[in-house]
């Protein structure tokens, strides 16, 4: 049987350990860095989407609300960053009848569904697909920059 040693310069060995103990503050630098990219075309397709339609009624709320979510680890042990929309909006409408009256809240998830998909009298906008995409090789590439600036730094 055949061996095989390779050796490995000292200099990089010690790096790969560093990067081991560090990897629980890199990767969310790295995956926010990713997301902020995504959330910048995301935010413009948005505003594309509600401002640029006729006798628009749009407040800016959905804009503003639109937003990144710290970088997480889940059960699975993948990490995730997430680009959504916060909650609850400032208005609650409310929904007369003859009975009775009832207040129910319009979320910016389901606004945000009705302009991507569109109704039976809204055609669809699409904003989020169109947004990832379009951003996704330059969500990789800079989060390749961020790991390889961190892992620099080691």
């Amino acid at each position: 049987m055949a061996l095989c040693e390779v050796k490995m310069p000292d200099e990089f060995l010690a790096k790969i350990s560093r990067l081991e103990e560090k990897t629980d503050e890199i990767l969310p630098k790295v995956l926010k860095t990713g997301g902020d990219v995504v959330l910048a075309k995301v935010k413009g397709n948005l505003s594309w989407a509600v401002g640029g339609v006729e006798n628009s009624r749009s407040t800016g709320e959905l804009i503003s609300s639109i937003g990144l979510s710290p970088a997480k680890q889940d059960e699975k042990g993948k990490w995730n960053v997430k680009v959504g929309f916060n909650e609850p909006r400032r208005k609650q409408y409310e929904r007369k009848s003859k009975k009775s009256r009832s207040y129910y809240e319009i979320t910016n998830a389901m606004i945000a569904n009705v302009i991507e998909h569109g109704k039976h009298n809204q055609p669809a906008r699409p904003f989020l697909k169109p947004a990832k995409n379009r951003s996704r090789q330059a969500c990789y590439d800079a989060m390749q920059a961020k790991f390889e600036s961190e892992v620099k730094n080691l």
